[in-house]
């Protein structure tokens, strides 16, 4: 299952809004048949491809002494292509072993009952809680219909993610800023604030890493309240990749025509306490509702936060895991990561019900949950 949970990580970026889904096929005496993984959106799916390189390496006859080893539940409704579930009992394939139930509708257990009710010996529940993990933003997006929201921060070791002048190039080193864009080549959309997109003028694509087969530039989303940022910005004008622009209902900016034309599109959404509804924002995002045209609906959302965005997402539960950087550096007065969540008592600091450090280059990330696994 180990190998199967490395495998289905091969198609980050490539499926969504399809789970990421890994299998392996093994002999009676434990020795490796074939291995497949979910490769793109509409694809075969990962089954498919192990049964696949099993007939490749000359043992499709003997499928029927195998054990399938499986992420995820085989579906057993046609959707873009036939039940996974037929093909283990066309196989006759007599053990299967899933890390976890499908929780999509159409599927919620259904698979493992058909198998179960012509006879195959299915066992679930082996690296449960890592394949959940795994696909935690296809779990979230069918659960509550949002995306799963990531938010990256790179600060200094006291917290400051810019000096008292606003310098931030570069808080983190090299490795770091390569694994971040490894995270955009992951995830459906990156999500910046106006502030940052003044001051910084990013261009949010992938480029210190390469993109695999399938792998396609994030969706990039600048919110832009009053619609007053400057069309000359890269998330306008370099067409690298489609941008949305968040505006407050009724705001047209001047880019409106020229972003529609290069791809991107103005997302129109309401406002509370004169700040934009983000809650409302993930809704729509979720839905798939106003984004630019062959962009499907969002599952993953990067979030790279300036201090306000960051403290607004924080302070209304709206994050659900932290990428978060810390530099050995130290600054002194300077722009802090997080801003006032009013938080008067250590007892009620938001915590990570799990999180790990590693390190990273010279710095160190923390990765941390800061719900359960759904």
């Amino acid at each position: 299952m180990d190998r199967a949970l490395a495998l289905a990580t091969r198609g980050a970026g490539a499926v969504s809004p399809n789970p990421l889904v890994g299998a392996v096929l093994l002999g009676p005496d434990g020795e490796t048949w074939g291995e497949g993984w979910h490769r793109r959106y509409g694809g075969p799916h990962a089954e498919v491809w192990a049964v696949r390189d099993a007939e490749r390496h000359g043992v499709g006859p003997r499928l029927r002494e195998a054990t399938l080893v499986v992420t995820l539940e085989p579906c057993s409704h046609h959707g873009k292509t036939p039940p996974c579930a037929d093909l283990v009992l066309d196989k006759h394939i007599p053990r299967v072993v899933v890390a976890q139930e499908d929780p999509f509708p159409e599927v919620a257990g259904r698979g493992i009952q058909r198998l179960r009710e012509n006879g195959v010996d299915v066992t679930v529940g082996v690296r449960g809680h890592e394949a959940r993990r795994l696909n935690e933003a296809f779990r979230t997006h069918v659960r509550t219909g949002r995306p799963l929201v990531t938010l990256k921060t790179a600060a200094t070791l006291d917290g400051r993610v810019a000096t008292r002048s606003g310098d931030s190039h570069w808080v983190t080193g090299p490795d770091a800023r390569a694994l971040v864009h490894r995270w955009r080549a992951e995830m459906d959309a990156v999500l910046v604030g106006a502030g940052t997109a003044r001051a910084d003028d990013p261009a949010l694509t992938v480029r210190d890493a390469p993109l695999r087969a399938g792998q396609t530039q994030p969706l990039r989303v600048v919110l832009d309240r009053a619609g007053t940022l400057s069309p000359d910005l890269q998330l306008f004008a370099d067409g690298a990749a489609p941008t949305l622009a968040v505006v407050a209902e009724g705001t047209r900016p001047d880019y409106a025509d020229a972003l529609a034309e290069a791809g991107g599109a103005v997302l129109e959404v309401p406002t509370l306490a004169g700040h934009l509804d983000l809650g409302a924002l993930l809704d729509r995002l979720g839905a798939g509702n106003g984004l630019p045209d062959g962009v499907r609906a969002i599952q993953s959302l990067l979030v790279e936060a300036g201090p306000g965005l960051a403290t607004a997402l924080l302070g209304q539960d709206l994050v659900d895991r932290a990428l978060w950087f810390v530099a050995p550096k130290v600054v002194g007065e300077g722009t802090p990561a997080v801003a006032d969540l009013r938080i008067w008592k250590m007892a009620d600091a938001l915590a990570f019900v799990e999180s790990a450090w590693e390190t990273v280059g010279d710095d160190v990330l923390l990765r941390g949950c800061l719900r359960p696994a759904l």
